[in-house]
């Protein structure tokens, strides 16, 4: 289908993509690489007023090192995180995630503050950053304020971010050659994941086994206490809502969680690669 008519603003600066949201309200929505917005866009299933494009402010395309962490702008695409030698050697779980989502041509358009702020359940990038930890920083009339991993994604297409605030950064803790593992299952390479799972550091997070990304809780704490690798992964689905749709059921999904997370944790502790 053809998306409805709206009015189209390209801001220079996040500033004036804060404005334009500020002056347009509801009616307004921003874009960077489309890839979310537009399908619903063509199915009328979205039809702002007014698109907001971000995808040329210059100042938001960045990977560096500050402190212990590694800041990364949210125009970032994915393509860019994949290989950029910062995020590798500092976060490497992060690029590899990069890497898996949908094929080149998404790759080369996605940014990272896109994929953060549509908040879906099956992301890729939103599941890594989550097992990760670290901070969202977002920017909206009143300036900057930051938002931790675990508070950022609510729901379904639901976030912590105010109408009138825009994605602007993301932070992370620096890993370096701290053991962790990325694993999902799909129908397809380039699929949405059924199920996924990343593992860093003793924090796991899960894709598509709720309303949105969310920690293995009971899993990290089986393993805080000591719990073996096969008895902390049985308990990965613990406290899930996982939905049935035409790919799996729920309880086929919390099947995938409980052996996805059991790779993932043994692929982080060297057992896998041991084993391999």
């Amino acid at each position: 289908m053809i998306p409805g008519a709206f009015e189209y603003v390209r801001p220079g600066t996040v500033e004036e993509a804060v404005a334009a949201l500020v002056e347009h309200g509801d009616d307004a929505k921003l874009i960077a690489g489309g890839h979310s917005l537009l399908p619903l866009m063509k199915l009328r299933l979205a039809m702002p007023a007014v698109l907001v494009d971000i995808s040329r402010i210059p100042d938001l395309s960045y990977v560096r090192v500050e402190g212990d962490e590694v800041a990364i702008g949210a125009g970032t695409r994915h393509f860019e995180l994949e290989k950029d030698d910062v995020a590798r050697a500092e976060v490497p779980i992060l690029p590899y995630a990069a890497s898996q989502v949908g094929d080149p041509q998404v790759r080369h358009r996605g940014t990272l503050g896109g994929t953060v702020a549509h908040s879906d359940p099956a992301s890729d990038l939103p599941t890594a950053l989550l097992a990760l930890g670290g901070s969202v920083v977002v920017q909206g009339p009143g300036g900057r304020r930051s938002i931790p991993m675990t508070e950022f994604w609510l729901g379904f297409y639901e976030t912590a971010l105010a109408e009138d605030e825009v994605v602007v950064e993301v932070r992370v803790p620096r890993t370096g050659s701290a053991g962790w593992a990325y694993e999902k299952f799909t129908r397809r390479a380039n699929d949405w994941p059924i199920v996924a799972v990343a593992a860093v550091e003793g924090r796991v997070a899960l894709a598509n086994m709720a309303g949105a990304v969310v920690r293995a809780t009971a899993t990290e704490e089986a393993l805080a206490r000591g719990a073996s690798i096969a008895e902390a992964a049985g308990l990965a689905d613990e406290g899930t809502s996982p939905s049935s749709d035409m790919h799996a059921d729920p309880e086929y999904r919390r099947h995938l969680a409980r052996l996805l997370t059991r790779r993932a944790l043994e692929k982080a502790s060297g057992a896998g690669a041991a084993a391999a």
